[in-house]
């Protein structure tokens, strides 16, 4: 088993992240051969300052390490230190049809009333994720509900790429959390957590001190009634149970058991307390990690060396499948 995700380094990493795709990572550590990415090509689709996006990588890296990613059990490093990424995105474009892109959720989210103006980056940004994961060869892609759609599109290039040029890469799956998989704004729980479109309130970070994490959920939404429990017209109780049980690492009916009878109150600073708790040991190790940037470089160019021995050879097939560049001898 080869999973792959990549992460992007846009802002501080929120619960949603953390839940939704970080825990994933650490557990693949124990279920195959797990490689990671921060994925910072990624985010040139979008306006950046050059100074802001390394400090990010360094963010992104620190809170990974610090989540329980080891560089020993697994593969970790920055997108752009491996030039196979962009070279393979060119070569599965002539098997990406424009329709199919043009459907992506998220570009049309992301472009907005301003398609047009929109760079070529952020419509292609599809093929460039499933270059990131068909380079290794990956089987499993753990990732957000959010992200659906860009593993089946990765899966459609995949297969058409080996019924044109014969069976070159591997149809991976994706992994998506059943509890957990999409985490939603706690001011605004209509829309999810998102360090680009959501509220300062609603967002929970990594790294945020107890006091914050407590003041946040305090404030969180609720809905009318008293009932702890999750129904389509409590969008604000039902995100909040996902929450906790994804904390605590149950179901959600054991969390609507527990609190059956509960007020809005006290269940909110019970979910505070359990996150204060599931955050801490993360913010405290971060802290110690972010400070050392150079043990960052060389834990991420050591990753990054393992990585191009792997996606070399997957690209070198790919060439010679697609008739591009001299024949290879083998001896």
């Amino acid at each position: 088993m080869r999973i792959f995700s990549g992460i992007q380094p846009t802002g501080r990493k929120h619960l949603g992240n953390y839940i939704g795709a970080i825990t994933q990572y650490v557990a693949g550590q124990d279920r195959g051969e797990g490689i990671y990415c921060v994925v910072d090509l990624h985010a040139l689709t979008v306006p950046y300052e050059p100074e802001g996006l390394r400090k990010s990588v360094y963010d992104t890296t620190a809170t990974l390490l610090a989540a329980g990613l080891d560089p020993d059990r697994c593969i970790f490093f920055r997108q752009s230190d491996v030039v196979e990424h962009p070279e393979l995105t060119w070569l599965l474009m002539s098997v990406t049809s424009y329709g199919d892109l043009t459907r992506m959720t998220q570009f049309k989210d992301k472009a907005g009333k301003q398609r047009e103006r929109s760079t070529a980056g952020l419509f292609n940004y599809p093929v460039l994720m499933a270059a990131d994961v068909l380079a290794y060869r990956a089987n499993e892609v753990p990732v957000g509900d959010d992200q659906r759609q860009h593993v089946e599109l990765m899966r459609d290039i995949a297969a058409q790429f080996n019924a044109r040029f014969g069976e070159t890469l591997v149809v991976p799956e994706a992994r998506i959390p059943e509890v957990g998989a999409r985490i939603m704004d706690l001011k605004s729980p209509d829309h999810k957590m998102s360090t680009t479109s959501g509220t300062p309130a609603g967002l929970v970070y990594v790294t945020d001190e107890p006091d914050a994490i407590a003041k946040k959920f305090r404030s969180a939404v609720t809905d009318t009634g008293s009932e702890v429990r999750r129904a389509p017209d409590k969008p604000g109780i039902t995100n909040l149970i996902e929450i906790l049980a994804s904390v605590r690492g149950v179901a959600p009916e054991a969390i609507e058991r527990e609190f059956e009878g509960s007020q809005y109150g006290p269940f909110k600073q019970a979910v505070a307390d359990a996150v204060i708790d599931y955050l801490t040991p993360v913010r405290e190790r971060y802290q110690e990690l972010r400070d050392d940037e150079q043990r960052l470089e060389r834990t991420l160019a050591s990753g990054a060396e393992k990585a191009r021995a792997i996606a070399t050879r997957t690209l070198a097939d790919v060439r010679e499948a697609m008739g591009v560049g001299p024949v290879r001898v083998r001896v």
